[in-house]
């Protein structure tokens, strides 16, 4: 029995982490944690009785001490307790699916401790892409995709290994603004945006979806999860999300994975690879299936993902920069002080006011995560 922890369990991924270990029964949960759900926590620290519960809210770490009474379970609070529940010697596998760069460190930390890892969190790759490779290289770490476009791709490398590869199609749905023009979206709200068309994901992944940045972080994220270079990937724009995402080798064949849109397969195979593992999700039925169709993203109006491309041909920690403000830009939209057009806007000023760092260390890639956040919010307040 596979004994995982489980950082962000509260989180949309971290849920169905949990449904995933419930249907297999193969996995022992050993660590829980969230940001400050308490309330959701508490009934899985029930459930699944972990050795440590990490909630990064001090006040209500210490809220959730009080409500949980006697218990067997250790519960504590912040960045220290998220590490400890990435190193835990008791686990083997961390399911990293908090949301932003706050992953960064849990996940360098787990490295080190030789554990693998089980990656949701795209912007642990998107900020610090070298240097957790590096650091899974140097302690012969494996990281598992879990990202349902990242799994088809690293599902259809399988068995190919000898074989070169073209170029990488990921996918995209192209969220719920598919086929707008920019003055259609002048005054478009938080509401209509989190409308996705067929998925069903956090607050902050969806707008994420709406603008494209989405897929702008997965482009980043699959240049350093696949070692191809940025030119090498090919976004498209497929509506239907039944095929996640596709290899093209270089004799002209293309691999592909479809399924549902449903997390529950690419993270059961993260958990279990190299094995399948028999489950209860919902099955694709191809006949079903009226048509499939593929389309070119509109990069003019959906302007983050040509800032994704450009940051990570700049390299260095550029990444990083990008992915603060648009974290910034993004929250301000959802809380309406911004609108949607805006979001890009303060990104590109971002990148275009920050100096580049190219061999950076851990210190260094927080720091230029911090300078992101500071200036967006300096455009946003301004």
């Amino acid at each position: 029995m596979k004994k995982i922890s489980i950082l962000g369990s509260t989180g949309s991924i971290g849920v169905q982490t949990l449904d995933v270990v419930r249907s297999t029964g193969d996995f022992q949960v050993m660590a829980l944690t969230t940001n400050r759900n308490i309330d959701l926590i508490k009934k899985q620290i029930e459930e699944f009785k972990p050795i440590l519960a990490v909630v990064m809210d001090e006040e209500k770490a210490e809220e959730l001490k009080k409500i949980m009474g006697e218990t067997n379970t250790v519960i504590k609070s912040g960045m220290d307790g998220l590490v400890e529940a990435a190193t835990l010697p008791e686990a083997e596998t961390i399911v990293v699916s908090v949301v932003g760069n706050i992953g960064i460190k849990p996940t360098y930390e787990a490295i080190m401790a030789k554990k693998e890892i089980a990656l949701a969190t795209k912007e642990v790759l998107v900020s610090g892409g070298s240097l957790i490779k590096n650091a899974a290289k140097k302690m012969g770490v494996s990281i598992l995709p879990i990202d349902s476009e990242h799994s088809a791709i690293f599902q259809s490398l399988q068995g190919n290994s000898m074989n070169k590869i073209n170029k990488i199609l990921l996918t995209a749905s192209g969220g719920p603004f598919r086929g707008k023009k920019r003055e259609d979206l002048i005054n478009v709200t938080a509401k209509d945006a989190l409308k996705h068309p067929n998925w069903s994901m956090g607050a902050k992944i969806t707008i994420d979806s709406s603008t494209m940045m989405n897929k702008g972080l997965e482009v980043i994220e699959a240049k350093w999860l696949f070692d191809v270079d940025v030119e090498d990937i090919e976004v498209v724009v497929h509506p239907q999300s039944i095929i996640h995402s596709a290899v093209e080798y270089e004799d002209g064949a293309v691999m592909a994975q479809m399924g549902v849109p449903d997390m529950k397969v690419p993270i059961s195979y993260a958990l279990t690879y190299p094995k399948r593992v028999k489950n209860n999700f919902e099955k694709l039925d191809i006949t079903k299936i009226a048509m499939l169709t593929f389309e070119k993203p509109d990069m003019e109006t959906f302007k983050c993902l040509g800032l994704a491309f450009k940051a990570i041909k700049i390299g260095g920690t550029m990444p990083a920069v990008l992915n603060a403000a648009n974290e910034i830009a993004v929250d301000a939209f959802l809380k309406g002080s911004i609108k949607f057009l805006d979001i890009a806007e303060i990104i590109e000023k971002t990148m275009n006011a920050y100096t580049v760092i190219n061999d950076y260390t851990i210190d260094e890639l927080l720091e230029a995560d911090k300078w992101g956040r500071s200036y967006a919010s300096q455009l946003i307040n301004n």
